[in-house]
């Protein structure tokens, strides 16, 4: 079986592809250049804002806060239909139907140390941290001992 060796022309669509990215690398950063340049100008032109239109944006979020409040009641209001419509179809059926598991927001992860305006409290203030790997903590029990390690 004869082998053919790769023409010589081969190198042409790497060459291009090299190119092709080439330009796109440089068409983004002029791209990222002229916009900093111009949000720039324009943030630079900008008058403040009249005492009229601080009020007219705070009446304008207030508007937009109040309208989401009303769709999330909406979309609560929905899906408390939907549920009790299935479990009606599926207390019909002869199917299992446990009761709905309530719900509450999470109020996030740091919420337990945290007080009003974001300090923290007493108790997580003036609560010692503990770490292994600091030495304020005694070595878990699951972890091999040092003094024999190598043997």
């Amino acid at each position: 079986m004869k082998m053919h060796a790769t023409p010589a022309h081969s190198a042409k669509p790497i060459f291009y592809r090299i190119l092709y990215a080439l330009s796109l690398v440089i068409g983004r950063m002029t791209t990222g250049l002229l916009a900093t340049l111009l949000a720039g100008s324009a943030a630079a032109a900008l008058p403040a804002a009249t005492p009229a239109q601080k009020e007219a944006a705070a009446e304008k979020t207030q508007l937009a806060a109040d309208e989401a409040t009303r769709q999330k009641q909406e979309l609560a209001a929905s899906m408390d239909q939907v549920a009790a419509r299935w479990r009606a179809r599926a207390t019909a059926a002869g199917w299992d139907v446990h009761p709905a598991t309530p719900v509450m927001p999470v109020p996030g992860i740091a919420a337990s140390a945290m007080q009003a305006g974001g300090q923290l409290g007493a108790t997580a203030a003036t609560t010692p941290l503990r770490s292994e790997k600091l030495g304020t903590a005694p070595p878990s029990a699951d972890v091999k001992d040092p003094a024999k390690k190598g043997k």
